[in-house]
């Protein structure tokens, strides 16, 4: 059975707080497993919310600072000691391939796995597979830093109706969709366009240009909201993002489910949060993220 599902390892922005474990998320789509920004303690988190290494094919860190990539070493010796039976994909900003070397031979370890590092460049294309278009874009934070996003293809959607109007049943059904007509019969006839979902993963970062470009048309957008509104000063010195300004993002760019995340420890709720964003005009389905928490991709359109 097909999986489509976050799971939220951590939320806490620089360091952890009682309730929050440094940064880390899951992302299920059907067999494969994206593991992003595994700060310190992903891998315990990893275990309480019941998630194996074997779970694992990319790793995705957006930008080296320590809240977002700590964890590496734990979960790449982990990776070996379990003996992952595929081959796992790491990408990262190239600027900080020092710093990622560092944290994969932090200690000494058999290497059991075929770990193959595809580092970040510039805004572009980084896989693509028959199930999805997997992509970069830059982002604009005191460190070189990167957002991910995930564009599954169009497909197309028979219709009962249509078909039956045309005689079309039974085996015919899977000829028309394998050939693109029959009997004179074009499928887009007896069919309409089903949008592919998308996914977005944007941490760490000021508005820009590349903030607004992975949030387009998201069906599940996961992105930082360091500050409240009062903050905003703070957000701006430091390469964040408010609540308001990332529902603001989410609004305009037609996102479906919001996941808001990355909290800065001077917060002792999430109430405001939502508040603030739903006063930003984002009516959509809205997540405060908290640690453990499984959020579903929304279902098509």
């Amino acid at each position: 059975m097909s999986v489509r599902e976050l799971v939220v390892l951590g939320t806490a922005s620089q360091v952890p707080t009682r309730h929050r474990n440094h940064n880390g998320y899951l992302l299920r789509w059907d067999g494969e497993g994206i593991l992003f920004d595994p700060g310190e303690g992903t891998q315990r988190q990893m275990l309480r919310a019941g998630v194996a290494a074997h779970d694992l094919n990319r790793i995705c860190v957006t930008h080296f600072h320590g809240d977002h990539s700590l964890g590496l070493a734990g979960v790449i010796q982990r990776i070996n000691l379990d003996r992952v039976p595929h081959e796992i994909t790491a990408h990262y900003p190239r600027s900080g391939k020092r710093f990622f070397d560092r944290l994969r031979y932090a200690t000494a370890y058999r290497e059991t796995v075929g770990l193959t590092e595809v580092p970040v460049d510039a805004d572009g294309v980084l896989a693509t597979t028959p199930a999805y278009t997997f992509e970069a874009r830059r982002l604009s934070h005191p460190v070189e830093s990167f957002g991910y996003r995930l564009v599954e293809p169009d497909g197309r959607r028979m219709l009962p109706e249509r078909l039956a109007a045309h005689g079309i049943k039974g085996p015919d059904v899977g000829r028309i969709q394998r050939d693109g007509s029959l009997g004179g019969v074009p499928l887009e006839a007896v069919s309409e366009v089903r949008p592919g979902q998308r996914f977005a993963f944007v941490m760490d970062t000021r508005l820009c240009e590349g903030v607004h470009a992975l949030a387009e048309g998201c069906d599940l957008l996961v992105i930082e909201s360091t500050f409240l509104g009062e903050d905003e000063p703070l957000a701006v010195e430091h390469g964040h993002l408010t609540a308001g300004q990332a529902a603001r993002v989410a609004r305009d760019a037609g996102v479906r489910h919001l996941v808001l995340t990355h909290f800065s420890q001077r917060y002792t709720g999430p109430e405001e949060f939502e508040r603030q964003a739903r006063a930003a005009g984002f009516d959509g389905e809205l997540t405060v993220a908290y640690d453990l928490l499984r959020v579903p991709v929304p279902k098509r359109r």
